[in-house]
């Protein structure tokens, strides 16, 4: 991964080779919140870029909220 600082702008080619890495790990199986761990970016920003590299996200996992009758 390349050497990015906390907060700083991504753009060109450093953005499109982080989108690249990031896609090929999500769909290996990584989480978005392992990625943006991984990265030092925030959750918000790994969805943005997966989502603009044309991912298909998974549905979330755990437990699913249900009616109380």
């Amino acid at each position: 991964m390349a050497d990015l600082k906390k907060g700083a702008r991504i753009t060109g080619p450093t953005r499109d080779k982080l989108a690249a890495d990031l896609k090929k790990k999500y769909e290996k199986g990584a989480s978005i919140r392992a990625l943006a761990e991984s990265t030092g970016r925030s959750y918000g920003f790994v969805h943005r870029v997966l989502s603009e590299s044309g991912v298909q996200l998974r549905g979330r996992g755990g437990a699913t909220r249900t009616k109380k009758k």
